[in-house]
């Protein structure tokens, strides 16, 4: 793999804002988008668990049903592509059991083999249960996700806006969430910037580097 250099990276996060004005006239093709969904295949999250699922919304009747349960936030009817990541909630030893088994396929190593790892798994599990952190736990891996696939779509130019305005329970009605385990947790609009917007040009404002690091 060759890296990109700092030049590059950085100059796409200065690109990067949180869109508030989508092109509704333009669409992420296929392509693009596969590599967005690989991103986040390819986030990681506390001992691998992955404890997610996303769903990616480009029907404009379902958008439709959606944006009002989101303040009427109009990204989410002019954006090509919105995403709801969804979290597990009481992360279980059957979800355990597929990440191994899962594991056993990708790397070629016996079930039986990661015996002791599926101990340690379901011990810190247990614990987070016990205190009453599970959940919480579970949910701030969401925002890895969302900060990686932001960043993604950055370095390949494509525009996002993520989204924590929304009415949760009414989402989880709308798509069908009630009845599993999974719960929305936040949203990301996703497309391209409409060029009239008045936002894109200004620079970040953010604390200088010495407000925000200590150098030990």
């Amino acid at each position: 793999m060759s890296p990109i250099n700092t030049d590059t990276l950085l100059a796409a996060l200065k690109w990067r804002y949180a869109v508030k004005q989508f092109d509704a006239a333009r669409t992420i093709d296929d392509l693009t988008w596969s590599a967005l969904e690989d991103s986040l295949v390819l986030t990681p999250s506390s001992i691998g668990l992955q404890p997610w699922k996303f769903i990616v919304v480009t029907d404009a009747a379902m958008k439709a049903k959606l944006q009002p349960a989101a303040w009427n936030q109009a990204q989410v009817g002019e954006c090509s592509h919105f995403l709801v990541m969804t979290v597990r909630q009481d992360l279980d030893e059957a979800h355990v059991d597929r990440h191994l088994a899962r594991m056993s396929e990708v790397q070629g190593t016996p079930v039986e083999a990661l015996a002791k790892f599926r101990g340690m798994v379901t011990g810190n599990l247990d614990k987070a249960r016990e205190e009453g952190r599970l959940d919480i736990w579970q949910t701030h891996q969401i925002y890895i996700a969302l900060g990686n696939f932001m960043t993604a779509a950055a370095l390949i130019g494509v525009d996002t806006c993520p989204m924590e305005g929304f009415q949760p329970a009414q989402f989880d009605d709308i798509l069908g969430l009630s009845a599993t385990p999974y719960t929305s947790a936040v949203c990301c609009a996703v497309g391209y910037r409409d060029a009239s917007n008045k936002y894109a040009p200004k620079p970040k404002v953010r604390f200088a580097k010495e407000d925000l690091f200590t150098r030990i």
